[in-house]
């Protein structure tokens, strides 16, 4: 299993990491074409969650993107250093009720897109997991 570990600064410049970084996985580990969109949309609001509603654009604090990669699939763990939430508190932005509403689109594509989600750590990481088969 290999382990790769990117440390970005709270700012939303950082976001434009993130495609050279999924690039370079997806080219070093044979990741299926299909995929990549999918690791680089989840990781992507991740990362963005992160920095806005986790961090509160602090830049004195980091947001750290840790990769583990074996033959059956990726896990994306992002953790900032933030206070952390309840990610059943978020609503669901497909209800009629929220159409209109922002917050929570983020968490819900997340969701949708990855093949697993686990909020660990009192919601400061969201690990993500992506199957290889």
């Amino acid at each position: 299993m290999e382990n790769i570990l990117l440390k970005l600064d709270t700012c939303p410049s950082s976001i434009a990491k993130l495609e050279t970084f999924v690039s370079s996985l997806a080219d070093d580990h044979n990741v299926m074409k299909d995929l990549y969109p999918n690791i680089l949309i989840s990781l992507t609001e991740a990362v963005n969650n992160a920095i806005e509603h986790g961090n509160c654009l602090d830049k004195t604090k980091s947001v750290i993107v840790d990769t583990y990669i074996n033959g059956k699939g990726m896990s994306i763990k992002v953790t900032d250093e933030g206070a952390g939430f309840n990610p059943n508190d978020i609503p669901d932005p497909t209800q009629p009720e929220n159409i209109e509403c922002c917050g929570g689109r983020g968490v819900f594509l997340i969701k949708q897109l990855c093949d697993d989600v686990k909020f660990i750590d009192e919601g400061k990481t969201v690990e993500m997991f992506f199957n290889f088969d």
